[in-house]
């Protein structure tokens, strides 16, 4: 079941919205600059930031789509203007203010990967908590290559996916990862022949929405925040969201069903 939506928040043309699921539970955000390569404007940066600060109401999971045949070249360049450097921080803290909202936002967000995945477009990959790239991504970060550094937090969150060295040999030498390459070192969960990234995205997306919200706010909020903690906070935070997720009314009625054989059992693959 495929339907439109009436978003909280305006959309520019470059960003399109659809639900999906039986529930309408699952939505698909879909960057639509194809004659771009899906290159990222500020208008679309400002879009993205928007919709993830406010979500549509209902929606418990998001698939990060786009059109065509590439995910997204990055930065649009025709849009790269003379900046003095404050201007310069102004534009790379909007960026960062825009992936944030995914990253730390209240849905979880799986992107389809596919074709360009270049400069600002990985930097918007990463922000995303689950990626399923197909066989025809390639991930690339040409910014050393064009005197500019990269500025949409890039190089905070890809040196937490494939390390520091990975993305220093891909600045300084122009390196291009293939799609397998990426999955190697950890670009992306998983990894589907071409044209099926959307599909694999979706049904991962229905299981996520399944999830009792509370668990899922726990590992958006809680868990990055455990992880880049020393250990004896991370142990009692841990504890204490284990607390609250287990406390909940949803987290009761799951474990029963459980125990009384209504629920599945972990099967291995």
């Amino acid at each position: 079941m495929t339907s439109t939506d009436h978003t909280r928040v305006l959309l520019p043309p470059s960003l399109q919205f659809e639900r999906h699921g039986a529930e309408d539970e699952v939505g698909v955000l879909r960057l639509s600059r194809t004659a771009k390569r899906n290159a990222l404007d500020d208008t679309t940066v400002l879009g993205l930031e928007a919709f993830f600060g406010a979500p549509p109401t209902g929606v418990r999971a998001v698939v990060l789509d786009a059109e065509g045949e590439h995910f997204s070249a990055g930065l649009d360049l025709s849009e790269l203007s003379e900046r003095d450097v404050l201007q310069g921080v102004e534009h790379s803290r909007m960026w960062h203010r825009a992936f944030a909202s995914i990253e730390s936002g209240t849905v979880p967000v799986i992107a389809v990967l596919k074709g360009a995945v270049v400069g600002g477009g990985l930097e918007l990959a990463s922000a995303t908590h689950l990626r399923v790239a197909e066989a025809t991504a390639f991930y690339a970060l040409p910014e050393g290559q064009r005197g500019l550094f990269v500025g949409g937090g890039g190089s905070v969150r890809v040196p937490r996916l494939i390390g520091a060295h990975r993305m220093a040999d891909m600045m300084l030498t122009g390196r291009v990862l293939s799609a397998q390459e990426g999955q190697d070192v950890g670009v992306s969960h998983y990894l589907t022949g071409a044209g099926e990234g959307l599909a694999k995205a979706l049904e991962l997306a229905e299981k996520v929405a399944a999830n009792s919200p509370v668990t899922n706010f726990a590992v958006l909020q809680a868990l990055p925040r455990i992880a880049q903690a020393n250990p004896a906070e991370g142990y009692l935070m841990e504890s204490l969201m284990a607390a609250v997720a287990s406390g909940s009314d949803e987290a009761k009625s799951r474990m029963r069903a459980f125990l009384e054989g209504r629920a599945a059992k972990v099967q291995g693959s």
